[in-house]
Parts: structure tokens; C-alpha cells; sequence
């Protein structure tokens, strides 16, 4: 029974050995580390499971962090309509009409049950939809795709099935038009320039419209108070979404109580009879009655909806849930009764339309109301800045985007970022807008496009992926962009119109910032190219391993390079002037997938360049655009851990493709005798496939122990004795990297000047010889970002010429 159940455990672990040898030859037959990389673990997608008790924390954060904005909104909707007075009241109720629909269609029909869906693994914005493109169709401009980060678990890739086929005709036309391409970067980036643009004008509006509660203040006292309270905002940042989430949300909660009771007050005192505008013929009506002067209003009642971009640009700092049940809940029936209230009001007294929200408070209420829209007009301006930290965040991992400071504020929650250089260039534009538009009228002609044409954005790339990933029915897609494409045309044509009197701010705004993502992604990709075309050849490293005049010093030596296909040029330059280089090196490429996080177990692709004996290992570092890059200590220890890990792998490899020669040779030679067979050919097998291994080092650069254990053996395959032991061997090389490790690391910085070469047009030499050059040196290093410790920090420059 015994050696039935020894025999049984036996096979299984010879099945297993096999099966987990074949897995690694499918990756060793893709090489894409020369294309290239090495082994992934196959973990489960590590979607964190958060239960009911943190969702229901999460739904309270997100009314101090994404609803401010949006909230707000009652402050200055009726004056920024009517901004020639009230003609005729049943125009009122058209207008009522307007935003009801409009709230119930575009932020809780639209984003809160289908846009948040879009999620990449949690994390939302414009930058999202392109990263989740990016994954199912080769569209992005950098050419470092890899076979194996398709096996990473939150990539979610899955092939268009057969039944699909326009799913796969749009993915081919994308991969293949260069065009298509670039059409989709420019969209993105258009609606992550909008996004940081409603990061300078929602602070903006939201504060002077509250300020301006206080009637006896003058227009240049409103204005510099709004300044002091935007420079306090902008201050308190830095201590992270999560302490600041919990600090704003109870005032913003009194907020919506305050404004949905006081509603209700005025539906009843003044007139319950507004509640016909739910009724939609009152909006055909206001276009019959109005005309043109009808569509213009769209400009005013459209800022009922500001900040709804916020939900799905801070999803990553909450879930879905979260924001479902935040908003159904408590947001919209709040806004739909303040502005009902406000309606009844304006029936009884529409000459008060300059100031309704202020007008129609009850008196005792007044000064405790003011305090506290001052607090949330304060909160609104949270939602829109969050959510441009984190589509710059995302912008970052791409290379769209100079090199700024991204800094996790929660332990707890993952997406929750603050990047102090972009916190304080909005804030220098935002105190500029309002010290120059000064009234809420002019910055909300500004607000209305930089809003609208965020959603335009986001409705074209979520039919795209409607089509290409969701694989949803044509006629659900034609419905989406019929209802929704039409009511966003309608408003940005409308906003549009008063394109002259501040609507040009947003486009100003994003132009800027275009040019400057434009730029940055163009000089990225040539320098990649570069790289590509003049990698370090197979040849050179075995010239570089068998030249004795190239002195190797104890320790290990970290190269970093962009670099994820070949050998960086780097490396020639740093041989060609320092004749000494470490034990062992690893060529180390941060690369940022199109994802929100990478496990750490999937984290690390390792390659070993040849010959072995020169210890030389090509290394990529997979991050999402949401994971921290860890302390240098800890990236130290977690690289060398899993260097050790990857050297363990290989000699079990060798092992395993060894026994699979062995039950060959067994079942096709049947005159010997299986025990004898076994044990003969094991001693030849196990000590020829090691010797061939050891062979190809460099026995000069070996440590002794790998020098005893290449003796050893040759002196078994003379005399068929002791069989070679690779267990043995690998231990020995897992201790000479530990030995390197333990006598310190060093980094090697490639330090590049990318000038145009000289044949170039004079517009390339303007931007990349001085544009992108006065970028790379006003924003952060590479080493910055990566927290380099500057005592071992060794810098390689070199000149590529794009």
C-alpha cells in the first residue's frame, strides 16, 4: 500500500515537472527579452475584496471629495440662465424641466450605471478608457508590447469570439492605421488637458459664488477673500484624499440637507405647482416660446452637471459602489429638491433671479447657510483637483506627461495620489482666473466648455470600447450615442457661443497642456527608438566577457535603461570609458503597463544574458499606474529575491528537460534494464546538460565554489561517477549574488541629451532642442522619482541625435 501511494506521488510529481517544464519552454520560445522577459507567476487577479462596512466608509468619503462640485451647483444655475431677467415665469418651469432631465440623464443614467462600469480595474478617467484600448488593440505609439504582459493577472484580456467579428475588424483597423492612433492619443490627451483645466476653474466659481452670499462686501474685497480661501485649499492637500474625504464629507452632508429642506420650505410656502416640470412637454415649450435665446440659456443650465466628471476621474480613490450609492441616494434627490425650491421661489419673486440661492433662504437661516456654502464651495473645487491628480497620474505611466512626484496618501485605499508640482501650478492658475474674470457670470461661459467637452470625450471612447471590448449590440451602442451624443452636442454648441466672452479659457488651457503632453510623448518615443535601433549586439557582450582587460569588482550594479527589447547603447558607452564593471549587473527597465496595479509576484521578468559565467541579467519592472515604486532598500531586496528565485527556476528547468531525456531514452531502449538504463543515463544526462551549462561561462569570472562544481563535473562525466547535482549548482550561484548584494549596489544612470540631428527642420530643433530640453530640466529626474541614494548613484551621459 505503501509503495502504491510512494508510486502514485511519484507520477504526480513527475506531471507536474512537466507540465510546469512545458509552461516555461512556451516562454523561453517567445524570448521577448531579446523581444525580451522571463517567467510570470499565474496569480489571481488581485481586485481587492472590499466588503460592506469599508464600501459604506468609501459612500461617505465621496460626498466630501467628488460631490462639492456638482453640489454647488444651485449657487449660480438660475442666474447664469436667465441673464436678462425673467420675460415670462412659465419659462421657469422649462428651465426646471432642462435640469431635471438633464441630472437624471447624464449623471445618474449615464455615469453612475453605465461610464463607472468602464472601470480599469477600478480606476476611472479618460486615461482609463485609453489604457483598457490600449490593452485589447496595439494602439499605443511606443512599440514595447510583450507577449508576456498579457499573462499578468489584471490585464483581463480576452479575444474577440467568432460570433463578433466587427469587435476584431475595428481592433485590426486600429493596430493597423497609424492614423486611427494617433486620432485616439489626441482625443485622450484633449480630455485629460479638459479635466486639469475644470481643476482651475471649479475652485474658481464655486468660491466666488459663495462669497458673494456677503452683499455689503465690494467686487474687490469678494475677490481677494476668494483668493485667500483658494490658497488655504490648495494648502491642505498635501495630507491626502483620505484625511481630507472625512474632514469635508460631514459638511458637505449638512450641505445637501440644507439645500434639499430648504427646498422643500419653498415648495411648499411659495408653490408646489413647479413639480409639473417633471412633465417633459414644458421643455418643448421653452424652445417654442424662446427660439435662439432658448439654445443660448444652454449655456447656463448645463453648469447643473459641473463636476460629474469627478465620479468617474476619482473612481480609484473609492469603487463603483461607493459612488452608485452616494449619489442614488443622497445627491440627486437633494439637487432635484433644491432646485425645485428655488423654481417655487422664483414664481413668486422673479426679479430676485441675480441672487436666488441667497434670496430664497429663510432668514434665520441665512448666516448659518452662508457658512456653510463658503465650506462647501471650499469642498467643491476637492472633486475636480483629485481627479486631475489622478488622470495625471495616469498620463504619467504612459509617457505623456513630464516626470512630477506622485505621492500615495492611503495605505487603505488604493488610487489615492497627491503630485505637489501640479498642486501648486493649479493653484497659481486658479488664484489668476479669479483675479481676473472676477465674476461667476464669466468663468461659468469658461466652465460650460471645459465641462461639456470632457463628456463628449468620454461618450466617444466608451463606444469604442463598447464596441471593441464590451462587444455590446450595435443597437444598445446606437441608442447610447443617440441619446447621449445628441443632449452633449446640443449643450456644446451652445457654449460655444460665448466662445468670446471667456468660453476661449478651457480651449487656451488645454492647448497648452496638449503641447506640452504632445511634445513630451513625441521626444519619449524617438528617444525609445533610438535605443531600439542601436541596442548592444549579441557579440559585443561575448567579446566584453572573454576581454581581459575589463576588471570586475565585487558588488552588483543596477543599469537602468527605458529599454524593455535588447541591450541599451548605454552600456557600450559606460565599457568604452570605465574598463571596470561589477560581479554581477542587471539591466534594469521600469515599464508601465496599461493597468491600474501589478502583483507583486508578477512584478519582476528576469533574463540571463549569455554567456552565463558573465552573470549579466536583463531585468523588467512592471508597474500599474497606480502601484508605488518602493523605497531603494526595498526594490533592492525585492529584485535580488526574485533574481534568486529566477537562477532557481533555470537549473530546475535543466533538471526537468534532463528527466524528460531520460523516459525517452527508457521507453525507445529495451535491452537494458530500466534501473540500469535510469541510473546510467542519469549520471551521463545530468552531468553532460550541466557541463554544457558551466561550459558556456567564462571559468576565469566564476566564483570557486561554481569553479569546484564545473571540475566535479568533468570528473563525472570521465568516470560515470557521482551524478552532477544542478540543485547544488544553483544554490552556489544564489549564494554569489547574495555575497554581491551583501557588498552593496550600485546604480548607473544613463544620462541622455536628446538633441534633433542636424539635417532636422528648424521647427524639430525648436522642440527638441529647446522645448523639451527646458522640460527635462525644470521638472524631476529620473533618479528623483525613483528615490536613487545619491552616494551610489553613478550618472553615464551620452548624446542621441532623433
Amino acid at each position: 500500500m505503501a509503495e502504491k501511494e510512494e508510486e502514485e506521488s511519484e507520477n504526480k510529481t513527475k506531471l507536474n515537472m512537466k507540465e510546469r517544464k512545458v509552461s516555461w519552454a512556451r516562454l523561453r520560445h517567445i524570448d521577448s527579452l531579446n523581444l525580451e522577459a522571463g517567467r510570470v507567476s499565474k496569480s489571481h487577479a488581485h481586485s481587492s475584496k472590499v466588503n460592506w462596512q469599508m464600501t459604506m466608509s468609501l459612500a461617505f468619503q465621496s460626498i466630501g471629495v467628488v460631490y462639492g462640485d456638482i453640489g454647488t451647483s444651485p449657487l449660480y444655475v438660475y442666474a447664469s440662465t436667465f441673464t436678462e431677467g425673467i420675460k415670462d415665469t412659465k419659462d421657469i418651469l422649462g428651465v426646471l424641466s432642462l435640469i431635471i432631465y438633464t441630472i437624471a440623464l447624464v449623471p445618474l443614467l449615464k455615469y453612475v450605471f453605465i461610464v463607472l462600469l468602464a472601470n480599469d480595474n477600478g480606476d476611472g478617467g479618460t486615461f482609463a478608457l485609453y489604457s483598457l484600448m490600449c490593452r485589447y488593440a496595439k494602439v499605443s505609439l511606443i512599440p514595447n508590447h510583450q507577449p508576456e504582459d498579457e499573462e499578468v493577472s489584471n490585464y483581463k484580456l480576452h479575444t474577440p469570439s467568432k460570433q463578433v467579428q466587427r469587435a476584431q475588424k475595428i481592433k485590426e483597423m486600429l493596430e493597423n492605421s497609424k492614423t486611427a492612433q494617433i486620432v485616439l492619443f489626441l482625443v485622450t490627451i484633449m480630455g485629460t488637458s479638459m479635466v486639469i483645466g475644470d481643476g482651475v476653474l471649479t475652485p474658481s466659481i464655486s468660491v466666488l459664488s459663495a462669497v458673494s452670499g456677503i452683499k455689503s462686501l465690494g467686487k474687490a474685497a469678494m475677490v481677494g477673500i476668494s483668493v485667500g480661501i483658494l490658497i488655504i485649499l490648495f494648502s491642505v492637500q498635501k495630507y491626502g484624499t483620505d484625511r481630507v474625504g472625512f474632514t469635508f464629507a460631514p459638511i458637505v452632508f449638512v450641505w445637501f440637507t440644507f439645500i434639499s429642506g430648504i427646498g422643500l420650505f419653498n415648495l411648499l410656502k411659495y408653490d408646489i405647482g413647479v413639480l409639473r416640470a417633471f412633465n417633459p412637454k414644458y421643455i418643448v415649450n421653452y424652445f417654442h416660446r424662446n427660439g435662439k435665446n432658448a439654445w443660448v440659456s444652454l449655456g447656463g443650465v448645463v453648469l447643473c452637471i459641473t463636476g460629474t466628471e469627478a465620479m468617474f476621474a476619482d473612481l480609484g480613490h473609492f469603487n463603483v459602489r461607493a459612488i452608485q450609492i452616494s449619489f442614488s441616494c443622497l445627491v440627486f434627490p437633494a439637487l432635484l429638491t433644491a432646485y425645485s425650491g428655488q423654481a417655487a421661489y422664483l414664481m413668486k419673486h422673479p426679479d430676485h433671479v441675480a441672487n436666488t440661492f441667497y434670496d430664497s433662504i429663510p432668514d434665520p437661516l441665512y448666516w448659518p447657510m452662508f457658512v456653510v456654502a463658503v465650506a462647501a464651495a471650499i469642498i467643491a473645487s476637492q472633486a475636480m483637483i483629485s481627479g486631475a491628480y489622478a488622470i495625471i497620474s495616469q498620463s504619467l505611466a504612459l509617457g505623456c506627461f513630464p516626470r512630477v512626484k506622485v505621492i500615495h496618501t492611503s495605505a487603505k485605499y488604493e488610487g489615492q495620489v497627491y503630485i505637489p508640482e501640479v498642486n501648486y501650478m493649479l493653484m497659481v492658475a486658479s488664484v489668476l482666473v479669479t483675479a481676473g474674470f472676477q465674476t461667476t457670470t464669466n468663468i461659468g461661459n469658461a466652465y460650460g466648455i471645459a465641462v461639456v467637452s470632457v463628456m463628449v470625450i468620454t461618450t466617444c471612447l466608451l463606444t469604442l470600447v463598447m464596441l471593441v471590448i464590451w462587444k455590446t449590440s450595435i443597437w444598445w451602442i446606437v441608442l447610447f450615442v443617440t441619446i447621449f451624443g445628441s443632449i452633449e452636442l446640443i449643450y456644446l454648441s451652445s457654449v460655444l457661443y460665448k466662445f468670446i466672452e471667456g468660453g476661449f479659457l478651457p480651449l487656451v488651457f488645454a492647448a497648452f497642456l496638449m503641447t506640452i503632453m504632445i511634445i513630451w510623448h513625441y521626444v519619449h518615443k524617438q528617444r525609445y527608438m533610438y535605443e531600439l535601433k542601436n541596442k548592444v549586439s549579441a557579440e559585443f557582450i561575448r567579446d566584453l566577457a572573454t576581454n581581459p582587460s575589463i576588471n570586475r569588482v565585487p558588488g552588483v550594479a543596477f543599469l537602468y535603461s527605458e529599454l524593455v527589447q535588447g541591450i541599451p547603447p548605454i552600456l557600450s558607452h559606460f565599457v568604452a570609458n570605465i574598463s571596470s564593471i561589477h560581479s554581477i549587473i542587471v539591466l534594469v527597465s521600469i515599464k508601465n503597463l496599461p493597468i491600474s496595479k501589478v502583483a507583486l509576484e508578477e512584478r519582476f521578468l528576469f533574463r540571463q544574458v549569455k554567456p552565463r559565467g558573465f552573470r549579466m541579467f536583463r531585468c523588467i519592472v512592471r508597474y500599474g499606474y497606480n502601484d508605488k515604486i518602493e523605497e531603494p532598500h526595498e526594490f533592492e531586496r525585492q529584485l535580488v529575491d526574485n533574481l534568486k528565485e529566477f537562477i532557481r527556476q533555470e537549473y530546475i528547468f535543466l533538471e526537468a528537460e534532463n528527466n524528460d531525456h531520460i523516459q525517452k531514452d527508457v521507453t525507445t531502449n529495451n535491452d537494458v534494464p530500466h534501473s540500469t538504463l535510469l541510473a546510467e543515463d542519469g549520471r551521463a544526462k545530468g552531468s553532460s546538460i550541466m557541463q554544457e551549462s558551466l561550459l558556456q561561462q567564462n571559468p576565469s569570472n566564476l566564483s570557486g565554489n561554481s569553479i569546484q562544481s564545473f571540475n566535479a563535473a568533468k570528473s563525472t562525466n570521465s568516470s560515470n561517477g557521482i551524478v552532477f547535482d544542478p540543485t547544488q549548482v544553483a544554490e552556489e550561484e544564489m549564494q554569489f549574488v547574495q555575497k554581491a548584494m551583501d557588498r552593496g549596489v550600485v546604480y548607473l544612470l544613463g544620462e541622455a541629451d536628446v538633441v534633433a540631428e542636424p539635417k532636422s527642420s528648424t521647427l524639430k530643433k525648436i522642440v527638441v532642442n529647446y522645448v523639451y530640453s527646458f522640460l527635462r530640466k525644470n521638472f524631476r529626474q529620473g533618479e528623483k522619482i525613483m528615490a536613487i541614494p545619491r552616494n551610489r548613484l553613478l550618472r553615464v551621459g551620452m548624446t542621441y541625435e532623433i
